[in-house]
């Protein structure tokens, strides 16, 4: 992964050792979801909406920062995540423009509905992040997500992770770009709604019915 980081930042010692810190911090072993793995289906994700970003490299540098630091806190892991973004990008010599952007849309992932319409490079980062959502991944997704909330009491759990599902699948869309609701959309809310509904007849008194 360190040559999709190098073709983004060059060979620099300063960048190459920003490169090797992010691949680490992606590596923590109390990471169960938001792991290299998650990270390298972003970047192929992007891959999927070349074309889409009004700026292809914020975006991809944005992928790897945007759950770099990652503590289970939601809000406050994206806000140290992009303040990492800022202090590391410098020094790799991305202009301060790039640097801001890519901050802004390392914020933007904390809950993936402010992006603002024609946020092009806001609309390709998040739906990248989102398209765990439409692929056969997900069964092993939401077992991953499960595992970082262990701490959590099951019937907590369900009750949070269900009003999640509700609330995405409530969403006219869940996809922003025209071409991630082509790849992932129909599958994305099929998976939820299977979730959901696997959920409720887990509960005491529970049925098949979301």
């Amino acid at each position: 992964m360190i040559d999709d980081w190098a073709s983004l930042t060059g060979g620099s010692p300063a960048a190459l050792a920003t490169g090797a810190e992010l691949i680490a911090r992606w590596s923590e072993p109390h990471r169960r979801y938001h792991t290299l793995g998650h990270l390298a289906a972003v970047l192929a994700a992007l891959d999927g909406l070349a074309g889409e970003a009004r700026d292809e490299t914020a975006v991809r540098l944005a992928a790897w920062f945007h759950d770099a630091v990652y503590d289970g806190r939601p809000g406050w892991d994206e806000e140290r995540s992009a303040q990492l973004a800022q202090a590391r990008l410098p020094r790799c010599g991305v202009p301060a423009g790039r640097v801001a952007e890519v901050a802004r849309l390392v914020r933007l992932t904390a809950a993936h509905d402010r992006v603002e319409p024609g946020d092009r490079d806001g609309a390709v980062l998040c739906d990248a992040d989102l398209s765990v959502l439409g692929t056969s991944g997900y069964d092993a997704y939401a077992a991953a997500v499960r595992r970082e909330y262990a701490h959590v009491p099951d019937a907590l759990f369900a009750e949070g992770r269900s009003q999640v599902l509700r609330r995405l699948l409530a969403t006219p869309v869940l996809f922003r770009t025209e071409r991630a609701r082509e790849l992932w959309e129909e599958q994305a809310r099929a998976n939820m709604t299977a979730e959901l509904t696997a959920l409720a007849a887990a509960q005491p008194g529970g049925d098949q019915t979301p």
